[in-house]
C-alpha cells in the first residue's frame, strides 16, 4: 500500500462542514469524509477517478 499525506478537496466547501479528503498515488484515489475519518473510506482505481473527474466537470452529476 502507499502512503500519501490525506489533503482537502479543492472542491469542497468554505467552511460550512461538507468537506471531503483525498490521497492519491498513480493506481488509485482514497476519498473520506473530513468529520467522520474514522468511518473509513472509499477506494477508486485511477480509471474510475478519471471518469468521475470528467462526468462532474461535464456537469453530469
Amino acid at each position: 500500500m502507499y502512503e500519501r499525506d490525506w489533503h482537502k478537496s479543492n472542491h469542497s466547501d468554505g467552511g460550512g462542514g461538507n468537506c471531503v479528503e483525498v490521497r492519491e498515488s498513480a493506481v488509485r484515489t482514497d476519498v473520506r469524509d473530513t468529520q467522520n475519518r474514522r468511518d473509513g473510506h472509499l477506494s477508486f482505481s485511477a480509471s474510475e477517478w478519471r471518469a468521475f473527474l470528467a462526468d462532474v466537470r461535464a456537469d453530469r452529476l
